[in-house]
């Protein structure tokens, strides 16, 4: 009995002129965004080899270590981002390195090309969130009340056809007749990647059929709930207007106001608030060492070399005591902003957590590796990569290059040879490595478990509103 419900409802579905109009938009439209996620991609990657030329031909010809004083780093493109966007386009690409100073990201996808921020790239997060459930919506609104009116459902009933077998066909049939032929772009879609390009290894694909998964998770959760307010209403069109009002809800209200509902209970400083004090204290500091300049009273005034190396210790020593005090800081500073962003975005996601459309969009951007955790990795790297940067400077040097510090060299032989140019390659190589898909697979499966959890609740509701439905 069930399974000639579902087949049922497979040939209505797939042979209504519904179902050709939107399973045609839905291909073009899931084909589109992986044929625009792997040209992103090729272009960010011709970009990202660009930057790293330039960033060499910077120093071409230039013959003294000492006026290397920055070394440019970027963050490489992503296999996955390119399909799941999250925030890899809004975080900077590069970090200016120095010996010594506080790193910060620029250079964003959108910063360069504005118009981007106002119409987002077409990715996978958008077909879902967007398109998949509006599918859900349009072919579940009238799943129960629409064969009401139409008057199949009595005459269904008039066979000793239990409810409890009908509302189970009726959801697995829907679901199954929507995500099967759904599957056929994604698959084809997938094959678009390798053909362009794209670098895809073994966890890549992993990560992009869960997140291809959980998008038809998301789906189907959207798809149980209009059969619920489908079984919960008489007349199709209410059920339509309710779930229309649901939809608009939980896409596009809920995620946006969740993160001003946060700000209602956690204030985070402004970046700009945070950089406001420590440039207070950095000028603070200089007014201190300026004092301390002029008091400088060199050991040996008669050799005029040994005085430019003895200031040039003392200057340093300056620049070292300065930059301990202002990275203690700023590190109290940024721990304290970091402690409040944490909780901010922890209650965010908890009042996002309504809406099953935020927690794909939560759980695709964790392991595709494009969540908020992208850009707290980069600059962790970035950082570490500084430590390994200074060192290197310092060996060819003598000294920590950058900052603040102040040194000066001077030359007095005009006969002597002409130095050599430096070997830029020299200076230690960048190397991104991105967050493991293990460690975004933990909050993947809670979201996407909670996603399975509001299917399930609106399925019982269904199968609840069901059993003591008006069936004539």
């Amino acid at each position: 009995m069930l399974v000639h419900i579902i087949e049922k409802e497979l040939r209505d579905i797939v042979g209504s002129a519904k179902f050709a109009v939107n399973f045609s938009i839905g291909t073009a439209l899931i084909l589109l965004s992986f044929y625009t996620g792997a040209q992103n991609h090729r272009i960010a990657q011709e970009q990202h080899e660009a930057a790293l030329a330039a960033n060499v031909r910077q120093y071409e010809g230039v013959t003294d270590w000492m006026r290397v004083q920055s070394f440019r780093i970027f963050l490489p493109p992503q296999p996955v981002a390119a399909l799941v966007n999250g925030v890899s386009n809004d975080i900077g690409r590069t970090v200016e390195v120095r010996g010594r100073g506080e790193l910060r990201s620029q250079d964003s996808r959108y910063g360069d090309d504005p118009i981007f921020a106002m119409f987002r790239f077409l990715d996978l997060d958008f077909i879902v969130t967007v398109i998949l459930t509006l599918f859900a919506v349009l072919f579940g609104y009238d799943a129960v009340n629409g064969e009401k009116e139409r008057g199949t459902l009595r005459l269904t009933f008039a066979n000793a056809v239990p409810r409890t077998v009908f509302i189970t066909g009726k959801c697995a049939g829907t679901f199954l007749g929507l995500a099967v032929p759904l599957i056929i772009p994604f698959l084809l879609g997938a094959l678009l990647l390798p053909v362009f390009g794209v670098p895809m290894s073994g966890p890549d694909w992993t990560a992009l059929a869960l997140v291809t998964g959980a998008g038809l998770l998301t789906m189907g959760a959207y798809l149980l709930l209009s059969v619920w307010v489908s079984a919960r209403t008489e007349r199709s069109s209410t059920s339509f207007l309710v779930l229309l009002s649901v939809w608009i809800m939980t896409v596009i209200v809920l995620p946006r106001l969740s993160a001003a509902g946060a700000d209602l209970f956690v204030s985070v400083p402004s970046m700009d608030e945070v950089n406001s004090q420590k440039s207070r204290f950095m000028s603070q500091l200089w007014n201190e060492d300026r004092t301390k300049m002029n008091g400088f009273t060199p050991a040996n005034k008669g050799d005029v070399q040994e005085v430019m190396k003895e200031f040039n210790r003392y200057m340093q020593t300056l620049a070292d005591d300065r930059e301990k005090r202002f990275n203690e800081f700023a590190g109290r500073l940024n721990e304290e902003r970091a402690n409040r962003q944490m909780e901010h975005r922890r209650l965010t996601q908890y009042l996002s957590c309504l809406s099953p459309a935020a927690l794909f969009t939560l759980a695709a951007s964790e392991l595709a590796g494009t969540s908020l955790r992208l850009e707290e990795e980069y600059l962790a790297q970035a950082r570490e990569y500084q430590k390994e940067y200074a060192r290197f400077m310092k060996e060819k040097t003598g000294t920590n290059t950058g900052g603040f510090a102040m040194v000066f060299r001077m030359v007095t032989d005009d006969n002597a040879e002409k130095p050599k140019p430096i070997n830029i390659a020299e200076v230690p190589a960048f190397r991104f490595v991105p967050p493991a898909a293990e460690a975004g697979l933990p909050p993947f499966t809670i979201f996407s478990g909670t996603i399975a959890l509001y299917a399930l609740l609106s399925f019982a509701g269904a199968y609840r509103a069901f059993r003591t439905y008006d069936v004539r």
